[in-house]
């Protein structure tokens, strides 16, 4: 089965300032944004954005040097993306929403917060660590780097590299049609920006922010993930002011495509006790 991002795709909107990102706006109601990860972009979160825009308007980009976002040539620091994700709210004029980011997102997100309190509401963190060194065994950390950096710095393609990449990522329940999606995800990706994001990654360390982080949080992990285990998710409930976890089953790092009704579940029932009553009545 092959799937294609074009079939799913709806056209999407710019910024205006540079580099220029691209992002999909749909629905009425609180703003809602996501964030994808490290091997994604916009689409891996339509199931989301389909079941949630009746009550939110939610947003999804596709980050710098992703999809059809700009790059910016030069080596990348990561506070790079939570800059720019507070230039989309400027052009937007959304003062405050509510956010959610998977792995790499997520860790956008614990960059961004920190900086731009007063413009967060709610987060949803899934399937994320909060620090490399400090989360990720040795092993873990090995195997991050030599699943994802090693091949691409020996000359390997994403299409040679994806299988073991997806059997990584999924469980051994995933269907045909998420692996399918998750090849076109990791076959739209460039190879340079990936790198150099990879880069930026291996040094992210938030561990002493999460315990200044007094806003509501929910932590979304699942109990077949091998890159991020749910022990990851008891640590970061345990550091965080006012947190939640909620553990998936019969899914690996990529809950929100494998998962996506009890994914959706949970994120609107978080979102709706953390929302205007007003905005749904």
């Amino acid at each position: 089965m092959t799937f294609s991002i074009a079939r799913a795709a709806t056209a999407p909107h710019y910024t205006h300032s540079k580099p220029r990102l691209a992002y999909t706006r749909s629905g009425d109601g609180p703003p809602l944004v996501f964030l994808h990860g490290i091997g994604g972009n916009r689409h891996n979160w339509r199931r989301q954005t389909e079941a949630l825009r009746t009550q939110f308007t939610t947003i999804a980009w596709d980050a710098r040097g992703y999809g059809d976002s700009d790059d910016v040539p030069g080596p990348r620091g990561f506070s790079d993306f939570a800059d720019d994700l507070a230039r989309l709210l400027d052009e937007l004029d959304i003062a405050r929403a509510h956010f959610v980011g998977l792995s790499m997102g997520a860790r956008i997100l614990m960059d961004f917060q920190p900086r731009y309190a007063d413009r967060v509401t709610t987060l949803t963190l899934c399937n994320c660590f909060y620090g490399f060194e400090a989360a990720l065994s040795p092993d873990k950390q090995r195997e991050y780097i030599e699943l994802r950096e090693r091949p691409l710095r020996e000359g390997k393609s994403f299409a040679e590299i994806a299988p073991r990449l997806i059997e990584s990522l999924v469980s051994p329940q995933c269907p045909a049609n998420v692996r399918a999606e998750l090849r076109a995800s990791i076959l739209a990706l460039r190879t340079e920006s990936y790198l150099k994001t990879l880069r930026a990654s291996v040094t992210f360390d938030r561990a002493a922010e999460l315990e200044h982080m007094h806003i509501p949080v929910q932590l979304i992990f699942s109990a077949a993930d091998q890159l991020t285990p749910v022990s990851i998710g008891d640590t970061m409930l345990g550091l965080l002011p006012d947190a939640r976890l909620t553990v998936l089953e019969n899914a690996g790092h990529l809950s929100n495509l494998e998962q996506p009704a009890a994914f959706n579940t949970a994120l609107r029932e978080f979102l709706i006790a953390h929302a205007s009553v007003a905005a749904f009545a």
